[in-house]
Parts: structure tokens; sequence; C-alpha cells
């Protein structure tokens, strides 16, 4: 039903919050978790550098934005030559384009995700996250729907100082990827 990227793309998408703890947002919980740690956490790492946290603080204030506003928040993220890859899909070029096919709301669609890891670039303009997500919908019966994948985003910093997603592509889990490629849920 849903092209399966993180995101949105061909479907409708909603991001569940990320949940921050400490001063600085240091360490992010899995998503359904009661706030313990299930696993590995980059940011829980002391030597972790300033560009790597930047890139994972854009990932929580872009996931807490399309949680509260849906397709709106999430293309607002996008610069304006940005673009979307969706799994199997043309790509979508351009915030405008994106704007005008990420008219979901929130209430259709919860995906969750943990950042992986993120890498700055050495010119500390760009950079790039990578992870597994998880998507619940409904069928049109009712039933649940979960789609998994990865994505990877590249983030861009703008003439103006804002950062922006230059381009976001995701990709769903094979058939039968098992327990392997699934986001931690306690």
């Amino acid at each position: 039903m849903f092209a399966g990227i993180r995101r949105f793309y061909g479907g409708i998408v909603v991001m569940a919050a990320l949940s921050c703890a400490g001063a600085a947002c240091g360490q992010l919980n899995f998503p359904g978790s009661d706030g313990a740690q299930q696993a590995p956490n980059p940011l829980a790492d002391s030597t972790v550098n300033p560009g790597k946290m930047l890139l994972f603080n854009l990932e929580a204030r872009l996931q807490k934005d399309v949680t509260e506003r849906g397709g709106a928040g999430f293309a607002e993220w996008f610069a304006p030559d940005g673009v979307l890859l969706g799994n199997g899909a043309a790509p979508v070029i351009g915030k405008v384009a994106i704007s005008k096919s990420a008219t979901w709301l929130p209430k259709d669609y919860q995906l969750t995700w943990t950042p992986t890891d993120a890498v700055m670039g050495p010119s500390g303009d760009i950079g790039y996250t990578w992870s597994h997500y998880e998507g619940h919908s409904k069928d049109a019966n009712g039933n649940p729907v979960v789609t998994s994948g990865r994505f990877i985003t590249i983030w861009r910093k703008e003439p103006d100082g804002n950062w922006k997603i230059a381009l976001d592509a995701g990709a769903n889990e094979p058939a039968g990827a098992g327990d392997c490629c699934r986001v931690p849920t306690h």
C-alpha cells in the first residue's frame, strides 16, 4: 500500500516523536521503549562529535515537526531543489513538487526510527543520516499493516544558515527479513 520509504512517497506517513533524555538530547530512546535503552546508541557515546550531534538534532526536529503537522511539516524541511526517492517510484524533484505530493495527515500512518549513524562532511555544511524505519498503518479493512526498510537523508546547510534536506531516499526491507531488520520495541 505504501511506497515503504521512511517518510512520504505514494502514501500517507506520520512520524512518531523521538524521546530525548538529558539536557541536550544526549540519548535517543528507541520507539516503543519505556525509556530504557535497548541497543547500542551512538548518542550515548561521550566521544560523539558536534557534527554528528547536529545531524541527530535535525532528525529529532524533523520527526517532531512531521508528527505534529504531517505532510506539510515533512515538505517544509526540503531545500528548494531537494529530491525525494521512493521505493520503485519516480523521483519527486523540488520542494514545490514535494509539497504538492505530501498532503497526508498524521493520523493515518505512524513511523518510527532512531538514526543509526550520522556523518558530517569535512566542510561542515553537508552530511547524512541513515537508519531503519518501521511504519504502521491500516489497510482498507482496518487490519494493521507494517512496513519496514532503510533510509538515507542528505542534509545541506543553505546560504541563509538553515539546514534542509537535499535528498531523502528509502527502500523496503526484503520479504522474510525477519527480526534482523526491525526497530527494537522492548
